[in-house]
Order: structure tokens, then sequence, then C-alpha cells
């Protein structure tokens, strides 16, 4: 039975119980008071065990809303973690991919310095030789030119 109802009832009956005449007191019938305490005795017990069980399973809801909240928050920390360690690895490559150009460039300006260098080197050696030959040249002339009788002129 409905503890509510009960009281409701109960509520009825003092207010439909007879007055005493010059007070606030009234005359309730003890059998139907009685009768509605044992009425509340046994209701107190099942509403009190159904709201032990309301209360248990609200308890296990939460408990198992927690958990869950839990594991969620757990996925999304490693999930986290992950791609901060992915960026941690994005930048590491990002900051080897850098040096290994740097090197590279460093590497490839000495290459063509040498170059340059080695270039300028076989042109000058070119150039002496050149002028060597070139003199070489000029004296064959010159003696050629002193040994050819000279052209007459008709």
């Amino acid at each position: 039975m409905d503890i509510q109802f009960l009281v409701e009832r109960l509520e009825t009956l003092v207010v439909n119980a007879r007055k005493l005449p010059m007070t606030s007191q009234v005359i309730i019938d003890q059998a139907a008071l009685l009768d509605l305490i044992d009425q509340l005795r046994i209701a107190i017990p099942e509403e009190v065990k159904q709201a032990r069980r309301i209360n248990q399973e609200s308890d296990r809801v939460l408990a198992k809303a927690r958990e869950e909240a839990e594991q969620i928050i757990g996925a999304g920390q490693e999930q986290a973690a992950l791609l901060l360690q992915d960026q941690a690895i994005l930048r590491e490559a990002e900051m080897r991919a850098e040096e290994i150009t740097q090197r590279a460039q460093q590497k490839s300006d000495e290459t063509m310095r040498g170059a340059d260098q080695y270039a300028a080197d076989v042109l000058l050696r070119l150039e002496g030789d050149l002028n060597k030959t070139l003199s070489i040249v000029k004296k064959s002339l010159e003696l050629l030119e002193e040994g050819r009788p000279q052209p007459t002129e008709a």
C-alpha cells in the first residue's frame, strides 16, 4: 500500500474527527487510528526497501558511468599522447631534414668553390701554356722570316 495514501487517510481521520467544544482537540476512533498505524508500519518497510533498491540502482548506474567516463578519458589521454608523440617525431624528422639539407648545401657550396678553383687553375695553366706556345710560334715565325728571301717588287 502507498504511504502517501495512508497519510491522506490519517489526515482525513483527524479532519473528520469530532471536536471538543472550546478547544482544538479532537476525538479520534482509536481502532481506526491503530489500524492506519499498522498499515503504515507495513507500508513503510516496503517503501524503504523500494527506496534502497532505487538508491542502489542509481549508485550502480553512477559507478558504471564513472567507469565509462574514466575509460573515455583514458582513451583520450592515450590518443593525445600518441598525437604528441607523432608531433614530436614529425618535428624531429623536420629538424633532421633541415640539418641534412644544410649539410648538403654546404657540401654543394664547397664542391662548387673547389670546382671553380680547379677550373681557374686549369685556365691559368692553359693560358701559361698557350702563352709559351704563342711565344714559340712567334720565334719560329721570326726565324723563318729571317731565313727566307725577301720578295722582290716587280
